[in-house]
């Protein structure tokens, strides 16, 4: 067999520089295209497509929890580019009466390609921070990249803006859909008031619309989440869902695990996790979150920062002192550690930790427990900083620095087995896979049915 593989590789030229086989994947890419744009074409379903700088993810899960009662919503989150996009189109139920669709910035002109294959009904945007510096250098050239989602709406659709963001409701004027609003703001068309967050109380608001006002109590433990629930909220509204449904749905919602979600270990501390990504301009608000919490005792571990301006030494101290104020101890994890410029005074006295290394910082916060103390978790995903958590409730077996993974250590659930076995593991997890779809085919010619269906 393997043989006649080589041969095979050898008679369409894979062997001779690779250009047989960047045609075949180019042939490959053009053909599930084309099987997305057909499925799009044929579908009923109310499509509304999310972005933004931040908040898309939480809205986008929030937005499907609302419809999920209200009919067959079919789900396009995380995987946010191009290739998972048209992944999720190819797979779009027949029957679906809604997608909800997360769109992300993965490079100039990437949206205005998803768009163009997505062809949604509403496009939501959340809000425009510098991010992607390396990319759009700015947060102006962020929202021209943004606004692709609102300019490809048809003028039966609907631009749902945050009217807080002078970037986002500047939108309006690209798109000849209707434009609704949502915001804090007396201008809003949907205006949030009366937000309130104390952990560990949730987050509660009012929604107010000219056709009515309604009461949304969540499970959220911060109050920026005022923005992912006003937008989902929003957009359900403007859908025909009842108010009393979504409030009732946006009570149940839990909260993401690596978005501020919260891990209460038993007789010890409640964990504020917020490890997906951390954007300088995200710190604040986390920062902001711990100081109105009511705890006896609040420590901030900050791990690795992204997307900001000027020298990562000033960074990383103007962070250290915005921790500081709010936290009686600080830790900064990983290779940046060392750029607090923490005093002496501050490190003789143990209110702030210099640890190169996650498990050196979990061992540290396990011999040091404090009942009931709130501690805060922040960083960007890279270095799995929720294993601090997972390691006080879980058994922590992998400790690897730079795995390369993108999803939490929750969604990959390998975190209880040694990194090294790590490949083994997804061979055995494929081969198991394999043999599922190799049983459901022949159970389907069985029953006279064709594969997959």
């Amino acid at each position: 067999m393997r043989t006649f593989a080589a041969r095979v590789r050898r008679m369409l030229g894979f062997e001779k520089g690779g250009k047989a086989r960047s045609a075949v994947r180019a042939i490959k890419k053009c053909v599930h295209v084309g099987l997305a744009r057909r499925r799009r074409g044929r579908s009923k379903a109310t499509v509304i497509g999310i972005t933004g700088s931040s908040a898309k993810t939480t809205t986008a899960e929030l937005l499907a929890f609302i419809l999920s009662p209200e009919g067959c919503v079919h789900k396009q989150i995380r995987g946010n580019t191009f290739k998972p996009l048209v992944q999720g189109l190819r797979h779009l139920p027949r029957d679906a009466d809604y997608m909800v669709a997360e769109i992300a910035a993965g490079g100039k002109s990437g949206i205005g390609a998803m768009a163009s294959l997505l062809k949604p009904h509403v496009a939501v945007v959340t809000l425009v921070a510098d991010e992607h510096r390396s990319m759009f250098r700015g947060a102006e050239a962020v929202a021209v990249e943004k606004q692709r989602l609102v300019q490809s709406l048809s003028s039966a659709g609907v631009a749902i803006l945050n009217a807080d963001d002078p970037r986002v409701v500047a939108m309006a004027e690209a798109s000849v859909a209707r434009t609704v609003t949502f915001g804090r703001g007396e201008t809003a068309d949907y205006r949030a008031t009366d937000i309130h967050a104390a952990f560990p109380g949730r987050l509660a608001l009012r929604l107010r619309w000219r056709g009515g006002t309604v009461v949304l109590r969540t499970r959220f433990a911060a109050e920026h989440f005022w923005l992912p629930v006003a937008a989902a909220a929003t957009a359900a509204l403007e859908l025909g869902i009842d108010p009393g449904h979504v409030s009732e749905r946006v009570a149940c919602f839990e909260p993401l695990f690596d978005r501020f979600g919260v891990l209460q270990v038993p007789d010890g501390p409640a964990f504020l996790i917020d490890t997906n990504k951390a954007p300088l301009h995200s710190l604040g608000l986390a920062f902001e979150a711990v100081e109105k919490a009511d705890a006896p005792h609040k420590r901030v571990v900050v791990g690795q920062i992204s997307d900001y301006a000027g020298k990562a030494d000033k960074t990383y101290r103007n962070v250290y002192r915005g921790a500081r104020a709010v936290a009686q101890e600080v830790i900064f994890v990983g290779d940046n550690a060392h750029r607090s410029g923490a005093p002496a005074e501050d490190r003789d006295s143990g209110r702030f930790h210099e640890m190169r290394s996650v498990r050196e910082a979990a061992e540290h916060i396990k011999a040091t427990l404090r009942p009931n103390e709130l501690i805060l978790i922040k960083s960007s995903g890279n270095l799995h900083l929720e294993r601090i958590a997972l390691a006080l409730t879980e058994g922590v077996r992998c400790w690897e620095e730079r795995c390369g993974k993108v999803q939490n250590c929750i969604s990959c659930g390998k975190y209880g087995i040694p990194f090294e076995r790590h490949a083994e593991v997804r061979k055995a997890e494929r081969r198991a896979r394999w043999w599922w779809r190799r049983l459901l085919r022949k159970e389907s010619r069985a029953n006279g049915q064709r594969p997959g269906t």
